[in-house]
């Protein structure tokens, strides 16, 4: 009896510590070029733009079984001429190197793969393009 109640116990605790140290490592494996914080011009107005690996660990416990899967995802976020900070999600890259994303409004945008630390590509807003320039 004294056994299974010790088994009971530290099965949730190493569970817990496998899901700390791989949730850990995993956003720090995340990889891509947008990573980190930019300058833009939007349209011609100044404004920042940032990507930070997040871990995207999850994990359950049914009875003295416990599984989890760990992984990383990037957060973006804009600001536009000062305002706050909005969400930019869905980051795929394509064929090319390049990235497109989602605006918070739900608007598609693109960057191409940087030459040097610049690069320039486009947004969108009420269906018209419009010029997205970023470096650093």
């Amino acid at each position: 009896m004294m056994i299974e109640t010790t088994r009971r116990t530290l099965t949730p605790l190493f569970c817990g510590l496998a899901l700390c140290f791989c949730g850990q490592a995993a956003a720090s494996m995340a990889v891509g070029w947008w990573g980190g914080a930019w300058n833009c011009s939007i349209d011609g107005r100044p404004a920042r733009m940032k990507w930070i690996p997040v871990s995207d660990t999850q994990g359950s416990c049914d009875g003295d079984t416990c599984s989890s899967s760990s992984g990383a995802r990037w957060k973006g976020s804009f600001s536009d001429n000062g305002s706050r900070w909005v969400s930019l999600s869905n980051p795929r890259e394509g064929d090319r190197g390049g990235l497109y994303f989602r605006h918070a409004d739900g608007n598609r945008w693109y960057l191409p793969k940087p030459a040097g630390n610049r690069t320039v590509g486009w947004t969108t807003w009420n269906g018209q393009r419009y010029p997205l320039s970023c470096w650093r």
